[in-house]
């Protein structure tokens, strides 16, 4: 009878004991590594521009416009699946001429933003998203025939709404991906002088109503990119348009620019590979917006 009973504890002891396929270390081997690849774009874009600066001149000018314009996509660490992030930037030239033909002005721009965007994937190949960003914007206006002053200096900071929609697809053979990216800023602050006031007063130091609150009634701009990439294998043939709409009203003074470019240039997905931990033996590829 003892020895019965020994034998009963025993058999319930091993069957407490957890299976060969529910241990930990087994979970670990399993579970798949998050790779969040980042997809980039480098383009060059040509079009034109068309300038209106009253601190400078009343004129409107016309002429061609260039840039070259970078952006970076990640999904980000958090909820890699639903949540990706953005950065942009962009240099821009534009030389344009006064309706006389007998004077020029130029404008260079810089600008970069940052956010961070919520995906949705109403339908296959079909990725919708949707957030916000802040961003800077600094340049100058040159006009040497204006006198004594020659420059109108551009600066802000905004907070805009952001997104994308992107569409991928097979046109014969070729795997294409269509992208509409727009850029819109709500609120933020911007820099300029009053009517008639010269920088050298301004380095003097009469600093008042420099700054100013921008809002849709004194301060507009919107971004719009349009791409379609071409997956000829791993590097991409990005073809697109890049149009800027800008106009701003304070301190009696106006200034307009648009621009309206074609771009092309190369993107694609790249990642890092540390040599020292070697690749896990399964990954889960997210891609940030495909």
């Amino acid at each position: 009878m003892k020895v019965r009973k020994a034998l009963l504890s025993l058999a319930s002891l091993l069957l407490c004991l957890p299976a060969s396929g529910m241990r930990p270390v087994a979970d670990a081997d399993t579970a798949a590594t998050v790779v969040r690849p980042v997809f980039a774009a480098y383009t060059l874009e040509y079009g034109s521009a068309h300038l209106t600066d009253t601190y400078l001149t009343p004129l409107r000018y016309e002429g061609w416009h260039a840039g070259f314009d970078y952006q970076r996509y990640q999904a980000m660490r958090f909820a890699p699946r639903d949540w990706t992030m953005c950065l942009h930037m962009n240099l821009s030239v534009d030389k344009t001429d006064n309706p006389a033909r007998n004077a020029s002005m130029w404008d260079i721009m810089l600008s970069a933003d940052w956010g961070m965007m919520r995906r949705f994937r109403p339908l296959p190949g079909l990725t919708l998203a949707a957030g916000a960003s802040t961003g800077i914007e600094l340049g100058c206006l040159y006009n040497p025939r204006n006198g004594n002053n020659p420059a109108s200096a551009k600066a802000a900071w905004t907070v805009n709404l952001t997104g994308f929609a992107s569409y991928s697809l097979r046109i014969w053979r070729l795997p294409v991906t269509f992208t509409y990216q727009p850029t819109l800023p709500v609120t933020g602050v911007f820099f300029s002088p009053d009517y008639g006031e010269l920088y050298y007063e301004i380095y003097l130091g009469d600093h008042s109503g420099l700054t100013h609150c921008a809002w849709w009634g004194n301060y507009f701009r919107l971004d719009n990119q349009l791409s379609a990439d071409l997956h000829f294998g791993s590097t991409n043939l990005r073809l697109g348009y890049h149009g800027t709409v800008f106009s701003s009203k304070v301190n009696h003074l106006v200034t307009n620019r648009f621009t309206h470019a074609l771009s092309v240039g190369v993107s694609g997905e790249w990642m890092s590979v540390n040599p020292r931990k070697g690749l896990p033996r399964k990954v889960r590829m997210i891609s940030a917006l495909y």
